[in-house]
């Protein structure tokens, strides 16, 4: 799958002048993290893809599964308790002494003036500083200027500064992946974990948190509340039923409550779900289990003493249960709803309530599973059913239509077919980004998340846009910034949070979260412009796939470069580097030469300046000069297409250099494994060349080369979902390609990395790091124990070097990602919770103890091995001494 609306553009065919018009560009451009992307074949022409809005939500789906399938499989699911267990364990390791450094501190301009290369950066656009993905907000309604940002899988930051600076405030609990926010009404602060923008299991969590104190306090794992019921599930929505004495979470399992007097270790309670017979009976199901009970948002109605709720529980794709369910009763009983007016309820979706705050009137928004369904290759270019309103806050309605994604595309919005071609109009991820709230001082004031934000201050009647997707494609739009006639009214895309401030004697705003980090403005406002919350670098969220590092050929330090989830790809220069005569840090913060989504990294050791960097998908692209435009319009092409057109990539697929030969040797893995002996002398896809067929079917999960020995690791089918999971691994170890046959107990899960033993010179001693859970917590067929297997003949034999799982010194039950051996000789391992180091075959430690508990991805050396760094999935790029 994949998750965040990628606004790169791609690059531009030979026309008339070396560049198309950008009208004809338009209807190609890059949306949703994917979209019509210009795919080079090995003879180094271009074919274009995924041109139609349901290709490109079926590619926004696609960058979610790389995320969520290593964790998942073989069976997509995991049972509740895996992180906590995790957790312990790793609490009593061994450590290994050496802390950790955060490297990506620095403010993040994607905007940056002398970054524009036309056919790969988003530069211009207009978004300006980028965070990674907020997926909830809440004000504090008793502290002026106190503002809590949930990241997607960075944890829990506040300010309290109204949205100027940044603390991190949740960093030790073992998962930082946000679903929900909310203040209680003792001011307390409660934490959902477990993201749920998919409407379906996303970034688990590890149950729900309390903090009695958030204006000064931090989160610790004894703040949770409940017992494992909430383990290992998304959580969408906290909501208070203070009347009532309750307080419900919307998860991916199904409604649950409990009392707000509880004690802390009381459970929550299961209250609707459908699919189970529970709170309601007779609602067929329509899915497997792993799509039964999807609960997207709960609302209590003002004014009804806490006794009226309503309750959004829908799978996206569609399923018998999927409808609203509302309760009379504070959520002890439920009824299924049966909306009358312009509101079908066949086509009942994902959706979003906000009642108006006397509750006298109930708007929804909601995403049409029959045009999610048929939208691929068909011509629909949105999955928004409607927004409505019942005006008499009934959930039965009548439902009144107060917004298509037509009307919406013509309220200013940069979506509108001639502004940014067909394929993509409002509503397009409605199933993904989709929120609304309510002015509480104006039932008419309504405000509107989807790609985009919109407005509108009579009920709906009329709309506007008040957060462009971008500036590119507008009347008002230039390069030129002297021509450049904008008006600022733009902000990052994919809406996912909004949240309200009422502060006594303070200025009423409107907070929103969304895949670039966090913005505000007054209410009232209604000229254009935005607070970018993200400009001081202190929001440090961003989500990384990627880290790798060169020196400055000017002696200045080194140039660190990071491929990301829906921001691109971000290169830190030390400030005042120069190269080529031009400097390239003028202001000491960070930049985006590549925009979109930014997949893996290959940086030259001894020249910071020159690197590959993926889009998504394979779709590689090299630049020798940082990517830097020397005019203000960005006019020249200093970026360059070298994908190699494989079918079969992985959304973030594995590629880098051959450890002894990095000019001599690059390896990719797709459904191909492939080899490019240009290297730095690249200038196509044609300087690639088809090494080996891994399959079809199959796709590279990792890849290495040692000496010109290869291996890769691949998967296939890569989920249950699509059929019997496979995964295997192969190599040309020996003289020719073959697949490597792998022992019984070798767990069958994704291998998501490989390492090359530099101390065995003949390249058959292999670590292979496996992702997911145990069979403990993954009851899929062959989910097997051990977390790293070694090879010292080539493949024949494997053995588990995970260690004794009672001993404390063994390594973690946790979702590997990537593995290392340092210029020392030692093997470093990332996981979802951490980074650990062997301490001799079958033994274990911590690598320092203050990295945040965001899962740490990929790990590189510096230029001179001295350093590891480490990718976080959000919280950015840190880095030690090698052990």
């Amino acid at each position: 799958m994949r998750v965040y609306s990628a606004r790169r553009r791609p690059r531009r065919g030979a026309e008339s002048g070396g560049r198309a018009a950008f009208a004809l560009v338009a209807a190609a451009l890059l949306i949703a993290g994917t979209g019509s992307v210009t795919a080079y074949g090995a003879d180094g022409t271009g074919s274009s893809r995924h041109d139609t809005a349901g290709d490109e939500s079926h590619e926004l789906m696609e960058s979610l599964d790389a995320f969520n399938e290593p964790r998942l499989s073989p069976s997509d699911q995991v049972a509740p308790g895996a992180y906590a267990d995790a957790w312990a364990h790793i609490k009593n390791m061994p450590v290994r002494s050496g802390g950790w450094s955060e490297v990506t501190t620095s403010p993040y301009n994607e905007d940056a003036l002398h970054y524009r290369d036309h056919s790969a950066s988003n530069s211009g656009g207009g978004a300006g500083h980028s965070a990674g993905r907020i997926a909830a907000l809440a004000t504090d309604p008793t502290h002026q200027g106190v503002v809590y940002a949930g990241a997607a899988s960075g944890g829990v930051f506040r300010s309290t500064d109204d949205g100027k600076t940044w603390t991190p405030i949740a960093d030790r609990l073992p998962a930082l992946s946000v679903g929900a926010l909310a203040v209680g009404p003792d001011g307390s602060l409660w934490l959902a974990t477990g993201e749920a923008t998919t409407a379906s299991d996303n970034y688990l969590g590890s149950g729900v948190y309390r903090l009695a104190d958030p204006v000064t306090g931090t989160f610790g794992e004894g703040d949770k509340v409940g017992g494992t019921e909430l383990d290992s599930a998304s959580i969408h929505t906290v909501t208070f039923d203070k009347a009532a004495g309750y307080v419900f979470a919307a998860s991916s399992h199904g409604l649950f409550r409990r009392p707000l007097s509880a004690g802390q270790d009381a459970a929550w309670t299961k209250v609707l779900a459908p699919c189970a017979g529970v709170g309601i009976s007779g609602v067929g199901c329509g899915v497997d289990s792993h799509y039964a009970d999807i609960a997207n948002d709960v609302a209590v109605q003002p004014g009804s003493g806490g006794k009226k709720l309503l309750a959004n529980v829908a799978w996206r794709s569609g399923a018998d249960y999927n409808g609203f369910y509302y309760s009379d009763d504070a959520g002890t009983t439920w009824k299924r709803a049966n909306p009358t007016g312009a509101i079908n309820p066949a086509e009942i979706g994902n959706a979003a309530f906000a009642y108006a705050a006397d509750g006298s009137r109930l708007y929804v928004s909601m995403e049409s599973p029959k045009l999610l369904n048929k939208s691929s290759g068909s011509g629909v270019y949105s999955v928004l059913a409607g927004v409505y309103v019942s005006q008499s806050g009934n959930a039965n309605g009548s439902f009144k239509q107060i917004a298509t994604s037509s009307s919406l595309s013509t309220s200013g919005s940069a979506m509108k077919v001639n502004e940014i071609g067909t394929g993509y109009q409002p509503g397009s991820q409605a199933w993904y980004d989709q929120v609304i709230a309510v002015d509480p001082t104006d039932p008419n004031h309504v405000y509107l998340g989807l790609e985009e934000m919109f407005e509108s201050r009579d009920g709906g009647a009329t709309w506007k846009a008040i957060g462009r997707y971008w500036d590119f494609g507008m009347k008002c739009f230039s390069y030129d910034p002297a021509a450049n006639s904008c008006d600022g009214d733009v902000m990052h895309s994919d809406q996912h949070a909004l949240a309200l401030s009422q502060w006594k004697g303070g200025m009423p705003e409107v907070f929103v979260g969304n895949d670039g980090g966090a913005y505000a403005r007054p209410t009232a406002q209604t000229a254009a412009g935005w607070r970018n919350l993200n400009e001081s670098g202190t929001l440090r969220n961003l989500q990384y796939y990627s880290v790798r590092a060169g020196k400055m050929t000017d002696g200045s330090g080194e140039a660190v470069w990071g491929g990301l989830q829906d921001n691109g790809v971000s290169l830190l220069a030390p400030k005042g580097a120069t190269y080529q005569g031009q400097q390239l840090n003028p202001d000491g913060k960070m930049v985006s030469p590549f925009g979109g989504d930014g997949g893996d990294q290959l940086v030259n050791p001894d020249n910071g300046c020159q690197t590959v960097g993926e889009y998504v998908d394979l779709a590689l692209q090299i630049t020798n000069n940082c990517g830097y435009t020397a005019s203000d319009d960005g006019s020249e092409d200093v970026i360059t297409d070298i994908a190699p057109g494989d079918p079969g990539a992985r959304f973030i697929a594995p590629f880098g250099a051959d450890e002894t030969d990095p000019n001599g040797l690059w390896v990719a893995g797709g459904q191909y494994v492939w080899g490019n002996t240009q290297t730095w002398k690249s200038t196509s896809g044609a300087d690639w060349t088809k090494l080996y067929d891994l399959g079809a079917g199959h796709s590279a999960t990792a890849i290495a080369s040692r000496d010109h020995v290869t291996w890769a690791a691949w998967c296939g089918p890569c989920s249950r979902v699509d059929g019997t999971f496979g995964r295997g691994i192969a190599t040309n170890h020996g003289g020719s390609w073959h697949q490597v046959d792998l022992p019984a107990a070798f767990p069958s899960r994704y291998v998501s990395g490989l390492t090359i033993d530099p101390s065995d010179a003949s390249g058959r001693t292999v670590y292979a790091v496996v992702n997911g859970f145990s069979r403990h917590w993954n009851e899929g067929p062959g989910a097997g124990y051990g977390h790293v297997w070694r090879t010292t003949d080539g493949g024949a034999t494997w053995a588990d070097v995970s260690g004794d799982a009672s001993a404390s010194d063994s390594f973690p039950d946790a979702p590997a990602n990537a593995a290392l051996i340092t210029k020392g000789g030692t093997l470093v391992v990332a996981t979802d919770l951490g980074v650990f180091t062997s301490t001799s075959a079958g033994h274990w430690a911590r690598l320092g103890t203050n990295l945040p508990t965001s899962p740490a991805v990929y790990l590189s050396p510096s230029p001179d091995g001295s350093q590891v760094y480490v990718a976080t999935h959000g919280r950015g790029i840190w880095r030690t001494q090698a052990p």
